[in-house]
Order: C-alpha cells, then sequence, then structure tokens
C-alpha cells in the first residue's frame, strides 16, 4: 500500500496533476483536497473528476482499459505517473482509483557545458527534444514518433530513427534522478545496481523526473525517403525485396531504415495497400541500390521526398498532427513481435487475414501493421547482458494496432482475437518457443519472459531487484515483473 508520504514526495516532485493549486470546487465527503494540496509544490496543479481541466489532463491515446483516476483522503492510494501517449497495455485498467501524476511541466532540454550531454525533464516529448537539440547543432536517438514522451518508451529500451549509430534511447543514458517506491529522490548511474533495470524495465522501479544523456554533433542535415504504395498481391515480392536489399541479415546500414504499413489509405475501402517507406540519411534522393528492386516489382505509385531529420516524423504520418497523435476516443491496443527477418510465407498468410479483416464497413478499417525495419548496428554492438532489454539480436518489430471505437466486450473480444492471430502467424514462421515482445507496444496479456526475456537468470535479476526496490508492487501498473 501507498503512504501518504509517499503520495507527497512524488507529486510535489512531478508538479503537475497533484499540487498546490485545486482547479475547480472539491468534491464534497470527506475528501480534503485543499489540505493535501497545501503539502504539494507551489507550482502543482490538482485535478478530480468533475473539475475544469481533469478531461484534458486525463483524456489517453487509447481509451481499452482506462485508469481511473480520483483521490481519497487516505493513508493508502495507489499512484501512476505518465507523460504522453504511446503505452496502451491492459495492466493499466488495474488502477481503478488513485492518483494520476503527470510530468507534464518537467520539459526542460539543457545541452551541458561539455557539449556531450543534455540534460532532460521527465516529461519532455520527442518533438521538443529534436527540436531543442537540432537548434544548438545537436542530436540524440528519441522516439520517432513526435508526440510520444522521450522517457515513457526509454524505460523499456527505444527505438530510434538513429539507432544504428548509437544504440536504444535507454543506451543513452549517463545518469537520472527517479524517485523510487519508498519516496526516496535519488541519482543514479553505471555505478547503481539499479541502472541494469531502468535500461529495458523501468517502468517497474521509479518515476524518472531528469536524465543525463549522450547527445552528438549533427552528421547529416539531408536526409530523403521513398514513399512507395503496393497493392496486397505484391506482399511477398516486397518483403522478399525487403530481406534481400535492406534487412541483409542484419546487416543493413546505419543511415538507411526500412518501414511498411499495411492499411486503408482511401482510395479502395475493399482493398488495403502497402505504404512501404525507404529512408536514408546524407542524401537529397535514395539510392537506386535500395529503391529499384522495388520499383521493378510494380507499384502503384512512387513519392521521393527530401529534407531534414526533422521531416521524418511527417513523412511517416508520426507528426504531432498525423492521425496517429490525436485523442480521439479510440482503442488502440497492438500485439508486437520482434522478427530477424521478414518469413514472406508468413507475411502473405498475414495479410490474407488482415486484409479482410479491415476492409469494407469493418470496425477495425482504420487499423494499421506496423513493420519498423530500424538499422540495428548500434544496437547489435551493445552486450545483450548489460541491460535489462533483451532483445538486440532483433532486426524488426512488426505490431498490428487494432483501431476501433469501443462498443462492449464482445468487439474488444474480438479485436484482441485478430491481433493475437496476425502476431501468432508471424511468431509460427519463426520457428521459436515462444515470441519476443517490446514493451512499450505490448497489449498486456504478454508473459514476463516474453517482454524482458526468457533466460533464467534475467529473470531472476529482475525478480530480485523489484523484490529489493519495489517489495509491495506500488510500481506495478504497467507491465509488471511477476
Amino acid at each position: 500500500m501507498f503512504s501518504l508520504r509517499l503520495i507527497t514526495a512524488i507529486a510535489a516532485l512531478a508538479s503537475t496533476v497533484v499540487g498546490s493549486s485545486v482547479q475547480g470546487k472539491c468534491p464534497t465527503g470527506d475528501v480534503d483536497m485543499k489540505a493535501f494540496a497545501k503539502s504539494l509544490s507551489r507550482t502543482a496543479e490538482v485535478y478530480y473528476p468533475g473539475s475544469s481541466g481533469f478531461e484534458n489532463v486525463t483524456t489517453r491515446w487509447s481509451v481499452l482499459e482506462e485508469p481511473k483516476v480520483k483521490y481519497a483522503n487516505k493513508k493508502n492510494v495507489p499512484f501512476l505517473a505518465y507523460n504522453g501517449v504511446h503505452g496502451a497495455l491492459v495492466s493499466l485498467g488495474k488502477m481503478d482509483h488513485g492518483i494520476g501524476i503527470s510530468l507534464s511541466k518537467l520539459r526542460s532540454v539543457k545541452v551541458n557545458d561539455d557539449g556531450k550531454t543534455a540534460t532532460i525533464g521527465g516529461g519532455v516529448m520527442s518533438k521538443q527534444i529534436t527540436d531543442d537539440l537540432w537548434a544548438a547543432g545537436k542530436q540524440t536517438v528519441t522516439g520517432t514518433c513526435e508526440c510520444v514522451s522521450y522517457l515513457g518508451p526509454a524505460l523499456g529500451g527505444g527505438h530510434g530513427w538513429l539507432q544504428g549509430h548509437h544504440g536504444l534511447v535507454a543506451d543513452q543514458f549517463v545518469s537520472m534522478n527517479v524517485v523510487l517506491a519508498d519516496g526516496t529522490l535519488t541519482t543514479i548511474d553505471a555505478d547503481s545496481e539499479l541502472w541494469w533495470a531502468m535500461k529495458g524495465a523501468g517502468h517497474n522501479f521509479g518515476i524518472v523526473t531528469s536524465v543525463t544523456s549522450k547527445i552528438y554533433d549533427i552528421e547529416h542535415t539531408d536526409w530523403a525517403i521513398e514513399t512507395i504504395t503496393f497493392s496486397g498481391d505484391k506482399v511477398e515480392a516486397v518483403y522478399q525485396a525487403a530481406n534481400d536489399y535492406l534487412v541483409k541479415d542484419g546487416t543493413q546500414p546505419a543511415g538507411v531504415i526500412n518501414w511498411s504499413y499495411w492499411m486503408n489509405d482511401g482510395s479502395d475501402p475493399n482493398s488495403p495497400v502497402i505504404v512501404f517507406y525507404i529512408i536514408q540519411e546524407g542524401v537529397k534522393a535514395v539510392e537506386s541500390t535500395y529503391t529499384k528492386a522495388f520499383h521493378d516489382i510494380g507499384p502503384i505509385s512512387i513519392n521521393p521526398q527530401s529534407g531534414t531529420y526533422k521531416d521524418l516524423a511527417n513523412w511517416t504520418s508520426i507528426a504531432v498532427d498525423s492521425p496517429p497523435c490525436q485523442k480521439l476516443g479510440f482503442a488502440n491496443p497492438r500485439f508486437p513481435i520482434y522478427l530477424e527477418q521478414y518469413n514472406v510465407p508468413a507475411q502473405k498468410k498475414a495479410w490474407d487475414i488482415y486484409a479482410p479483416a479491415v476492409s469494407g464497413s469493418s470496425p477495425f478499417n482504420n487499423s494499421i501493421f506496423m513493420f519498423e525495419g530500424y538499422s540495428a548496428e548500434g544496437v547489435h554492438a551493445i552486450a545483450a547482458d548489460s541491460t535489462a532489454f533483451a532483445f538486440r539480436s532483433e532486426n524488426i518489430l512488426a505490431a498490428p494496432m487494432i483501431n476501433y471505437a469501443p462498443a462492449g466486450e464482445a468487439l474488444e473480444r474480438k479485436a484482441a482475437d485478430l491481433g493475437n492471430q496476425l502476431r501468432n502467424i508471424l511468431s509460427a514462421a519463426t520457428g521459436r518457443d515462444d515470441f519476443r515482445a517490446y514493451i512499450n507496444y505490448a497489449y498486456g496479456s504478454e508473459t514476463s519472459q516474453q517482454i524482458y526475456g526468457s533466460e533464467h537468470w534475467r529473470q531472476e535479476r529482475l525478480r530480485g531487484l523489484k523484490h529489493k526496490y519495489d517489495p509491495r508492487g506500488k510500481l506495478s501498473f504497467y507491465a509488471p515483473i511477476e
């Protein structure tokens, strides 16, 4: 259970949803919100159901299994920190009362005097850190989607455009300020035994108020993309070409990225398409070495564009104003799986299930099947046992995202069945006994082995640290260690 001292310590540091300014009239009963607020920082704000601003602060990107937040004047109250749209695990729904701690005011980005590191607030969004560092002639690995927080994905590893050079987002950490489950604010770095766990399983161990990260001089200002659209009958040829000319058994060049979406693009409601992106840094047009094989397949369209690193999110439809970044009241569960390469027959089998399931008047017709093929050179270069993130040998992150307007449990089960069916098709083709899932895309039904690695030593180390630093499971709403 959670002591009032703990809630106060964390809430005061977060300085947002709970705090010294009570927004609106306090609810009746024995809940003394104003007294609680006085114990917090002067810049903090308190919102509660029915108060002005509560809906705006607590509206989630995915409404599936929403945590329901309210404060009761007790000493034992659960809490949940959040700072952006990304995770949508059903385990979040286990929080049916308590305090939501928004980190949205902790949005500072400061390039340090050494020019090699930056101190980044716990509530910074990916777009802000990209823009602020770019203005200083710097950059670092962040998540790709502009409306996603920097630290949320990072605590689960964190994939990004620059990982081929530098590794995961978490691999950039130098130190961090973190509030532990007992309410203690501490600074940790590589000398702490908890450092290993924070880089891949960090959601289970603390609320990070700021982090010091490595940053790098901008090497390439020029970036280019080709967006190549295919009809579904080309699925086998497209992913064979991706294996042969891009993935290449994990040797994809550090400056080259392949991404693709299966989606309805609006041209024909009964025929979803494959939208394939080839991205390259340091050029004004993607080299034909990477594009010719795809041109030869016979695409519906080819759209080349050139610009800078800051254009990538817009080109791939994950900018702040892109549809995936909007909070529209939809459920957005994902069903991730890591792959070493594309299994061409499995891609065809999955397409044959996916296409009719999202076509026409289907409630799932805004769904997307995502395939993220970053360069993995920088990720592979770091020892797999050096962090809690376990899946460094993988080259592709795949995930169906089943988008729908909630309409009862039957539809929810149907969506989960479709997502799991698609993932299981790809899983069976890997030849493994179990699949490997990215924690930040997880549905929430995955086992600890599936999201944290199946090695016995790895599970034992995680459980040991969890027992030591959070023995009462206060930080266990997001992908709990079991």
